[in-house]
């Protein structure tokens, strides 16, 4: 298994995990969390591979993406006494699932033999899209729409990664730190109530 599957997987189990959550939260029906769980994990691909021409989109060709998110979310449902009192574990898994889908696209991109700016926005895009499409279809203003720092991180990890590349950083260990660098700035940012400039209008 490559590491492109290995970050799929991973990613996939993540964004279900934090969709089903925060369907539940918004105490949708089963049917309605499934949806919600779906669009989360693979919203951000189907949109990098539509972009990039990589039709039909991936979850289309692997019966298993589906499969696993599937099984992510009915899981999660039946745990979902023990997870209402976990009130971090919808944005630990979100923030986990941001990294592994980030360096998900960042390969994506360079597989297709595009640019590093190319990459880092189909990265960016992977990582943030199904959360855009979740909240969206929640009546929720999107995270990479509000003062949090969250396309940010995406686009700062993909930056590292291409200069460690750079620097003749290993490939696995250049994936491993890009992953740990997005999550952690997610959480060091909430943590810490950290957010980017907001622009103030004055009126007449």
């Amino acid at each position: 298994m490559g590491t492109s599957e290995i970050l799929e997987i991973l990613g996939t189990v993540a964004f279900s995990i934090s969709g089903t959550f925060t369907a539940m939260q918004r105490k949708l029906d089963p049917f309605g969390v499934l949806i919600i769980a779906f669009v989360t994990s693979i919203g951000g691909g189907t949109v990098r591979d539509l972009l990039i021409g990589d039709t039909p989109v991936a979850w289309m060709r692997d019966i298993q993406t589906c499969l696993i998110i599937l099984a992510t979310s009915l899981v999660a449902m039946f745990f979902k006494a023990q997870v209402q009192k976990l009130k971090i574990t919808l944005f630990l898994f979100d923030s986990l699932g941001l990294g592994f889908f980030t360096m998900l696209g960042l390969l994506k991109g360079i597989a297709f033999g595009l640019n590093p700016g190319v990459c880092i926005a189909l990265g960016t895009i992977t990582g943030c899209f199904g959360g855009i499409i979740r909240d969206t279809l929640l009546n929720t203003i999107p995270l990479i729409f509000r003062k949090e720092i969250y396309a940010t991180a995406c686009i700062l990890g993909g930056s590292i990664y291409f200069l460690l590349l750079e620097f003749g950083v290993g490939s696995v260990i250049a994936k491993l730190a890009v992953i740990a660098i997005i999550f952690l700035l997610r959480v060091v940012a909430v943590k810490y109530k950290l957010s980017l400039p907001k622009f103030n209008y004055a009126r007449d």
